[in-house]
């Protein structure tokens, strides 16, 4: 099952968001499933349903909205969703923020508003088969590490796991050194 993010502070464009990609006519369709759809309309909650631990494989984000602009919000959560094929999506040509999107926060594409569904949907069907082989390329090479000797299975298997679940080798902590559970 495909986990995505929709962001905008406009709902009306996430639902429509929503409705294109459920009616997604590719390989994928059956992945795809309302449920496993997430909206936001605030950039700030949705980096923090993403730091929960579980791994969005499409995260599609607007340019323009008034806590943080796309680049910022996909800047952090490159940090938290490495793996997650990040597109931007905006109703201005902006050529700096577009520059800088791809540049400093890794987009993958850049989709403009309006946008065409058959498009959208090849675009998408087309980043998740690249970010498929990259993390396939990169799971052969760590086996490949470990067999040389270069990295133990414990490293490997961690490897695994936070290519899974994002977030969960790592442990944050408190100013005194207890560990933080759930973020408030």
């Amino acid at each position: 099952m495909l986990r995505i993010m929709l962001v905008d502070d406009e709902e009306n464009i996430t639902r429509a968001l929503r409705r294109s990609l459920i009616s997604f006519k590719a390989e994928i369709t059956e992945k795809i499933q309302r449920n496993n759809i997430e909206i936001f309309t605030s950039p700030s909650l949705a980096i923090a349903r993403a730091g929960e631990g579980l791994m969005f494989d499409i995260i599609i984000s607007d340019y323009r909205m008034p806590e943080m602009n796309g680049v910022a919000f996909f800047k952090v959560i490159r940090e938290i969703q490495p793996n997650s094929v990040r597109f931007l999506l905006s109703g201005y040509a902006d050529l700096d923020g577009l520059i800088g999107a791809i540049n400093e926060a890794k987009i993958h594409r850049f989709i403009a508003k309006p946008w065409d569904e058959y498009c959208l949907h090849a675009d998408i069907n087309q980043a998740l088969k690249v970010r498929d082989l990259q993390m396939e390329n990169q799971r052969l090479a760590d086996e490949v590490r470990q067999q040389r000797g270069v990295i133990s299975l414990q490293e490997l298997e961690l490897l695994r796991l936070e290519a899974e679940m994002p977030g969960i080798t790592k442990v944050r902590r408190t100013p005194d050194g207890g560990v933080i559970l759930f973020e408030e």
